[in-house]
């Protein structure tokens, strides 16, 4: 979480905490939980399956260069 906010103390992040818990209430808080880990988890997977789509690309490029030399 503090990556998001990098000069945060600790005392300003209780404060976020806890107006998170007055918005979102105390039932929905593992709720939200949930759904921003599968977030992340989408998104680390979308970012290794760019990272592989990249180096297969690279590679058929490679290889149909050296086809026609």
């Amino acid at each position: 979480m503090t990556a998001f906010i990098p000069n945060a103390s600790a005392s300003e992040l209780l404060i976020i905490l806890v107006i998170v818990l007055v918005i979102f209430g105390g039932a929905k808080l593992p709720k939200l939980a949930r759904s921003l880990g599968r977030a992340q988890k989408e998104f680390k997977t979308g970012l290794t399956e760019e990272a592989e789509d990249d180096t297969s690309e690279q590679a058929n490029k490679k290889s149909t260069a050296e086809g026609r030399a």
